[in-house]
């Protein structure tokens, strides 16, 4: 074999029939490392090689570990996602990889994914029945560890970026008409969370943000209150966290409603707190258990199947509450930024898809009035 000149990179013939192909590359712990790549003919260890280089000349760094598709997302999750990333999101892309994206893919080298491999996992995701969303997610996790894998100079494409998946239809529910909504909290007085419904339909606030109130955060002389954290189970446990968003954390006003309902609920609690005696915990939440604990999120359905009973099918989820609020809001003619700093909404495009899901009646009254304009 004629000599090469020094990082071209050699080939030869092993023993047992394969061809190989090495060549020196910069590591991404700043060292050098000897990489090898595999063909059944010169032809195609050559190509191989080729390509590799053609990487290490864009700037690609090998990792020492040479990484498998499943030890890099698990090194990106425990050294990237959990220390930066809300505890949610970390729980969530962990179960992701653990569940969908390791069986699949998880062996091949890092270095190795192609945009086939990527495409072949999410159409077995589609084929075992995974919906829309759950595919969705499971691409952008993916796709979120591989852009982090070229910040690390460890590949020089995002596959994943590649590979188109079908975008999911978002159902934005409607929310109550104004009368559903009066029905809802005069069912709602006899519970002894009904000063929560009147909070989730006069301000919009999110189940968590709800859960998580203390009433340090709420000033019933100023009327005010501040939404600044949200109860969350992580882990296996409840835990106060910070809101969804940075615009979630927000200050509202109090309509006078909202102010007299709270007040009840501050003197039933007290009542409730004199009854559990020793038993009662201090942990200062605004809507707690009968002994002061912080509610289960998955709990408050026990309550809340039960106020919106009263109700036609079908039935309201309690998110419909907060979109109950930005319709109505919107409906008063409330103005859309506005109604964005009083729900937390990350942007107002957010607010009006909401509102975008009006009654044929409220379209009807629109085009009725634009009639009259011009006739």
């Amino acid at each position: 074999m004629s000599r090469h000149a020094n990082g071209e990179g050699s080939i030869w013939k092993r023993k047992d029939g394969r061809w190989v192909g090495a060549t020196y590359a910069a590591t991404n712990t700043g060292g050098r490392k000897r990489v090898y790549v595999y063909g059944k003919t010169r032809v195609e260890a050559r190509e191989k090689l080729t390509a590799l280089q053609r990487e290490l000349d864009r700037g690609v760094r090998v990792p020492v570990e040479n990484w498998t598709v499943q030890e890099y997302l698990e090194h990106w999750l425990r050294d990237v996602v959990k220390p930066n990333r809300a505890p949610k999101t970390h729980q969530g892309y962990e179960l992701v990889v653990r569940r969908h994206i390791a069986p699949r893919i998880g062996r091949k080298k890092l270095r190795a994914l192609s945009v086939q491999d990527v495409r072949r996992m999410v159409q077995e995701l589609q084929d075992s029945g995974l919906r829309p969303r759950g595919v969705q997610f499971v691409h952008s996790t993916l796709r979120a560890g591989l852009q982090n894998a070229m910040r690390d100079d460890l590949v020089t494409r995002n596959v994943a970026k590649l590979v188109q998946v079908p975008t999911p239809r978002y159902e934005v529910g409607r929310g109550l008409t104004p009368e559903q909504a009066r029905t809802l909290l005069e069912a709602a007085k006899d519970d002894r969370l009904s000063a929560l419904y009147v909070v989730a339909v006069y301000l919009g606030l999110r189940r968590g943000e709800l859960l998580g109130l203390q009433w340090e955060q709420v000033d019933l002389e100023e009327e005010t209150l501040q939404v600044v954290q949200t109860l969350q189970r992580v882990d296996g446990e409840l835990q106060l966290l910070p809101p969804k968003t940075r615009t979630s954390r927000r200050t509202i006003p109090l309509p006078d409603p909202v102010v007299e309902a709270l007040r009840a609920h501050k003197v039933a609690q007290n009542k409730e707190r004199l009854a559990a005696g020793e038993r009662w915990v201090d942990s200062g939440m605004v809507f707690a258990t009968t002994v002061g604990t912080p509610i289960e999120p998955d709990n408050l359905s026990r309550s809340w199947y039960k106020v919106r009973a009263v109700l036609d099918e079908p039935q309201p989820r309690f998110h419909d509450l907060r979109h109950t609020c930005v319709t109505l809001l919107l409906t008063e003619g409330v103005a859309p930024h506005i109604v964005q700093q009083i729900v937390g909404h990350s942007a107002i495009d957010v607010t009006m898809t909401i509102y975008a899901h009006t009654s044929l009646d409220e379209k009807r009254k629109a085009l009725r009035l634009l009639g009259n304009r011009l006739a």
